[in-house]
């Protein structure tokens, strides 16, 4: 049975020694959070997970979820106490403002807490997952009303939410979408329509779910222009807060996939059922991207959780595992064999893994302080920085990081040879439950085009522009130190590509669109790559300065691996942005 343990100490040397979390003091809900609480929550939420989520991760896989004739879905075994556990330990309104019931702690925490969690246990973490997307959203652009009557039951975690975007016409192209709002006399709505593919759209652990529901208002503009959110509850409130009677809302069926067995992926059809209009009408989609924006970072966190726990399991194999000898000779000779993780191309796939997992739970954690910063700050002008960050790196957090875990968790299940193709070792779980990471919130190469169409243009570039000469400023801040040349000197050359890139796709997509198209995907993984290696020069500084040990010179390995193996990377990648759109654009559609 795999296992897995939360990387504490990771977590708190990134937040400690990185990025200097005590020096947020002066933001709202941050001098709450002391070393001593992050400690104690990182600690229990790592419990959690590894006690009780994890245990659950297999037999939820193999037991998947069940619609019943009357439309009921249940959850795996276990899986009602395992939610129960995780909701009466506050964790669904950790960052949640405390006027509504939350703790209001900062929102990085919560981030970690998805990390541990998806590495525990992917389809269980999404329940939870989707409900703090939709109070996201209620928080935003929700009447107070609205507030008062969701957000408290949904940070109890007595009722739970869901999104519900894509039908079976249209899943990008949200212009497409029919499903229809027909105003009552009451001033709520009838909402008719087909909706699919809703991850926690049916299940048994809570008393209520909330749904988040796009829709057109008749007479609305055609297009984007004309899509409302409302607000549907599964059972109608009655005036004192309970749940009534049903709404006109069924899970049609629940869809055989591939992975996430245990997270109910639901047809979700509404017949004339009572939804109430969220924010202003036909700015639907304004609302819904604040939930979509939460799921994408958390998304991209899901695909770090695969690739950590993985990586976990991977590494636990290398070392029992015997087979052959070391080429520079035995190791083990006692033995019959030594253990596979003395051969370098083994060694390669692990530090290849590990060198990902860190920068990118780095990566994370930088991010989330943003989104912190932006909620939190009373200077304008730090706002905006923050914002600009989140607009700029939330597409390649999302796509970077499920690009790449899912092909993690593959390096992790070649490693145990015809083992990671049995079951029973749980690596070819992570391959199944992580290749969803991919598509959903937004299919990768979509996130690729939101960058380059985007969010690179936007006010003048003025959020690249920081990126770079914040990377570029570490770069020569650091230049005389020699222990940094290893980080520097690398970091520097990637850098010099991302810019050539930029510059290429300045002068060419915009007289060529198909340009933009055809090197977008390249365009952000070169910039992922720098932003990974930027999150390595700086651990590489902080480890530098803590107390030499064991732990530290690791890290430093790892980094150097990544600097030497990985990051190399953005020259191949600007080498095929640079190529253009002819070869791709060339074949007519009927020679494929």
């Amino acid at each position: 049975m795999p296992s897995y343990k939360a990387p504490v100490e990771d977590v708190l040397f990134l937040l400690d020694d990185v990025f200097a979390i005590q020096s947020y003091g002066h933001l709202p809900g941050f001098s709450d959070a002391s070393p001593d609480v992050i400690g104690a929550v990182l600690t229990e939420g790592a419990k959690l997970c590894e006690e009780v989520l994890a245990p659950l991760n297999q037999t939820g896989d193999r037991q998947g979820c069940t619609r019943h004739p009357d439309g009921r879905v249940t959850t795996p075994e276990g899986f009602k106490a395992a939610y129960d556990a995780y909701a009466d330990g506050g964790w669904m309104g950790l960052s949640m403002p405390a006027a509504y019931g939350g703790q209001d702690l900062p929102h990085v925490l919560n981030s970690v807490m998805q990390d541990f969690a998806s590495s525990a246990n992917l389809a269980l973490s999404m329940y939870p997952g989707l409900t703090q997307g939709a109070m996201a959203a209620l928080l935003v652009h929700g009447s107070e009303a609205q507030k008062r009557l969701y957000l408290p039951r949904m940070i109890e975690g007595r009722w739970t939410g869901t999104m519900n975007l894509t039908e079976p016409h249209c899943g990008t192209d949200l212009g497409l979408l029919r499903t229809r709002a027909v105003p009552k006399p009451d001033g709520s709505y009838a909402i008719t329509g087909t909706k699919i593919f809703i991850s926690a759209g049916e299940h048994d652990l809570s008393e209520n779910i909330v749904h988040l529901v796009l829709a057109r208002i008749e007479g609305a503009p055609a297009g984007t222009k004309g899509i409302s959110l409302f607000v549907v509850p599964k059972f109608l409130v009655a005036e004192d807060g309970t749940p009534g009677a049903r709404n006109g809302v069924a899970c049609g069926s629940i869809e055989h996939k591939m992975g996430i067995h245990g997270n109910a992926t639901c047809v979700m059809n509404y017949d004339g059922a009572t939804g109430w209009l969220v924010g202003e009408a036909n700015r639907g989609l304004a609302a819904m991207f604040v939930m979509m924006n939460e799921a994408r970072l958390a998304v991209g966190i899901q695909g770090l959780g695969q690739s950590e726990v993985a990586y976990q399991n991977a590494v636990a194999y290398a070392r029992d595992r015997l087979q052959g000898r070391s080429l520079t000779g035995a190791k083990a000779p006692e033995k019959p064999a030594d253990p596979i993780i003395v051969h370098p191309d083994v060694r390669r796939m692990l530090l290849s893994i590990r060198a990902f997992n860190e920068a990118a739970r780095a990566l994370v954690l930088w991010t989330a302080l943003q989104a912190d910063i932006s909620h939190r700050s009373q200077d304008p002008q730090e706002r905006q920085a923050a914002e600009d960050h989140m607009g700029l790196l939330t597409p390649v957090v999302k796509a970077l990081l499920t690009d790449l875990g899912f092909d993690n968790a593959v390096k992790a299940q070649q490693v145990l040879g015809g083992h990671g193709y049995i079951e029973e070792w749980g690596l070819s779980q992570f391959v199944r439950d992580a290749r969803i990471a991919q598509i959903y919130e937004g299919a990768n190469g979509i996130q690729a085009m939101d960058l380059v169409g985007r969010k690179l243009p936007r006010d003048g570039g003025r959020a690249m522009m920081r990126f770079l000469g914040e990377v570029e400023g570490f770069c020569k801040q650091n230049a005389g130190d020699e222990a940094m040349t290893p980080f520097v000197v690398p970091l520097g050359k990637a850098l010099g590509d991302l810019q050539a890139g930029t510059m290429w796709l300045m002068q060419n997509a915009m007289a060529k669109p198909d340009n933009a198209g055809a090197g977008a995907t390249d365009y952000l993984h070169l910039m992922g790559l720098v932003a990974l290696g930027y999150m390595w020069g700086r651990i590489a500084k902080a480890a530098h300065a803590a107390s030499a040990s064991p732990r530290m010179e690791a890290k430093l390995v790892a980094g150097r691996f990544f600097m030497e193996r990985m990051l190399p990377e953005t020259a191949t990648r600007l080498a095929r942005l640079s190529a253009g759109a002819d070869a791709v654009m060339a074949m007519p559609a009927e020679a494929f």
